[in-house]
């Protein structure tokens, strides 16, 4: 049985047990049993239930026919109503309940119905689900000439390719065949309205080895180049992570010509030690050495080939996915175009190298305007104290096969130069598709901010352990996950305001809690990051998107306000901010939910340069937030307790 086919009966299965419409009479698992045989959608993806974006009522689907002279009937309550609805793809439903039980209903829900069909037309045109079953395991692997454990997908070292488009709904089930729990989180996706998908220790309890857990996406008016990988138990340095591509949908223009190709490219440093050997470095309170090399793609130097055609224009869709380094990146003769940076068109500035700090993502156009040759497209480490480098080849259809000189030697310090291009990256305020407006204003210079939160980084020495905290708190996971805990309502898990809204002035100290921090729903907020350290910090916010605003040296104070720009500043999900240098964004937090903010540094993540924000609206509504989802794992202290029936 395909998996649409299993999932149509899931949703079957749970429509008829929710819903409060009688139907002893209609031998319901008969019914359900004969439906396990014969459905089998005809062509496409299975696209079933469906949610009014203007209504939050539940909705029906109900098809008549002549020869039965019945209609059939789907009920979809509110737990499905994320999904779209495709009238176009035939589905052989059996009459769960038939027309004489419609009689039964009264005036008030026939007229739904009656409503839903003069709505049919327009559902048909709703965007398509589309389903991804994965397989995690572990295998041997081994890009730098060492052999070691690496995570597999669906047996695919790194993971697949992800091809999605705006509005889709994405299923992913996925099956943990690793000896010990495992989630994944998908760096930028915002999860409007379903920070229950956000797969993170601190919303998710991890999927038990030997189990599965389903995650159920909304691609809700987003766009660009993004990646997943694996948040738990620093299983992010054995790989599983993979590339994600969102595409505009066919009738939204994007401003630039259609490329002849389209190339992900997932790079970062690399550290042949297994990934339990730097826990474990971790665990006993020291820092991970410097890394052994740079992979891309999965795969170590002088491995990789992209194949081009004379004259033309191809799109790259790079990600620095590595643990601890800014990375550079540049093709040997050629010139980039940035277009598009983290889902945010951008203004087509060229460049001949571009800086990608830790978790960031961008595309770039390049033409294959250079003589035949194969050329070097190089990756670097930077601000370290020892480069990394390693390459790959553009190689031309019509090359001999042979390179025009040595790969470009690329910058190495030079943080003003860094920084200089930073604020190049603007916003193009020209192009079409999603473009964000919180409360209701595409001129986020407008908004008043209600509230600044300013968040220094720090590594203190605590309990003799090497850490890392923000506001002088290091985070420490708590034994039941934040977003279960605070749905169930259990307490002694966290507290609110654990976490101060700007710095102690303890530069050496720090203290560990389960840090929580509370913000009110369609606030707007500035957030000014600050760094006193010698190196590159990156920031990611999952649950929204921020523009950046400013960035520079020294110290931050309100006058710097004045230098802000509020006209076309970046969106975007993930920021650097560089040595004795602070970053300024505007945020607005219109997702309800609980939601990680975290160090993409990712040992300094996991030593707790970290923390939780809880957008909190008191009106409990769906159009606020999803319900919780009916296959939730649920784990710690909420072990035993099941959602309430909706």
């Amino acid at each position: 049985m395909s998996s649409s086919s299993r999932r149509l009966i899931m949703i079957v299965e749970n429509l008829v047990e929710d819903s409060q419409i009688p139907h002893h009479e209609s031998r319901l698992g008969d019914r359900i049993e004969k439906l396990r045989k014969e459905v089998t959608p005809s062509g496409g993806d299975a696209t079933m239930g469906g949610r009014n974006e203007r209504s939050q009522s539940p909705l029906f689907l109900v098809w008549k026919t002549e020869a039965a002279k019945k209609f059939w009937v789907v009920i979809s309550p509110p737990p499905f109503l994320s999904f779209s609805i495709s009238l176009s793809i035939y589905l052989p439903v059996l009459p769960l309940i038939d027309s004489e039980k419609m009689k039964q209903w009264g005036m008030k829900k026939s007229l739904m119905i009656f409503m839903f069909i003069s709505m049919a037309k327009t559902i048909n045109g709703e965007a398509p689900t589309r389903f991804f079953d994965w397989n995690i395991t572990y295998g041997d692997v081994s890009p730098l000439g060492v052999k070691q454990q690496g995570i597999f997908i669906n047996g695919q070292f790194p993971g697949p390719q992800i091809d999605w488009m705006t509005d889709d709904n994405v299923i992913v089930n996925v099956h943990n065949s690793l000896p010990e729990p495992f989630l994944i989180t998908w760096n930028g996706i915002q999860q409007k309205r379903n920070s229950w998908q956000d797969g993170v220790y601190g919303t998710n309890c991890p999927i038990p080895p030997g189990q599965n857990f389903t995650y159920n996406l909304q691609i809700k008016d987003q766009i660009g180049s993004f990646f997943y990988f694996p948040s738990l138990a620093f299983h992010r340095a054995a790989g599983g992570f993979g590339g994600i591509t969102i595409s505009s949908r066919p009738l939204i223009p994007v401003p630039f010509p259609p490329p002849a190709g389209d190339f992900t490219i997932i790079a970062g440093d690399w550290f042949k030690q297994n990934h339990t050997d730097l826990k474990a470095i971790l665990d006993g309170g020291h820092d991970l050495p410097f890394p052994d090399g740079i992979l891309i793609n999965g795969r170590g130097p002088n491995r990789l080939k992209f194949t081009v055609d004379p004259g033309k224009t191809y799109r790259l869709r790079i990600s620095n996915v590595g643990l601890t380094t800014s990375i550079n990146f540049r093709i040997q003769n050629h010139k980039m175009l940035l277009v598009e940076v983290e889902g945010t068109h951008t203004v087509q500035n060229t460049y001949s190298s571009l800086d990608i700090h830790l978790g960031q993502s961008c595309s770039v156009l390049v033409t294959a305007d250079q003589p035949p040759h194969d050329y070097y497209m190089v990756f670097s480490t930077r601000f370290t104290s020892q480069a990394l480098a390693a390459s790959c080849t553009l190689h031309y259809s019509n090359s001999p096969g042979t390179f025009p000189a040595p790969p470009p030697v690329g910058p190495t310090g030079q943080f003003d130069w860094s920084l200089n291009q930073a604020r190049s990256v603007r916003q193009n305020l020209k192009a079409n598709g999603p473009r964000p407006n919180p409360q209701g204003s595409y001129h986020y210079g407008t908004i008043n901010c209600t509230r600044t939160i300013r968040l220094a980084n720090s590594a203190p020495i605590i309990n003799g352990k090497q850490r890392y905290a923000v506001n002088s708190v290091s985070f420490i996971p708590a034994d039941t996950p934040l977003k279960i805990a605070d749905y169930f309502k259990i307490p002694g898990v966290f507290s609110l305001g654990t976490i101060p809204d700007s710095p102690t002035g303890g530069i050496g100290g720090g203290i560990l809690r389960t840090s929580v921090m509370a913000a009110d729903f369609r606030s707007f907020a500035e957030i000014v990051f600050e760094n006193s350290e010698d190196n590159v910090q990156s920031w990611h916010i999952d649950g929204s998107f921020f523009f950046v605003v400013g960035m520079d040296g020294g110290q931050w104070s309100a006058a710097s306000r004045t230098r802000y720009n509020l006209k076309d500043g970046i969106t975007r999900s993930t920021v650097q901010v560089y040595p004795k240098s602070w970053t300024a964004l505007y945020v607005p937090l219109d997702n309800v939910g609980m939601w990680n903010w975290r160090s993409q540094n990712w040992a300094r993540q996991y030593l707790g340069q970290q923390f939780y924000l809880r957008v909190y609206s008191p009106v409990n509504s769906w159009r606020d937030e999803y319900p919780i989802p009916k296959n939730i794992l649920i784990c710690g202290r909420a072990s035993g307790t099941r959602p309430p029936p909706l």
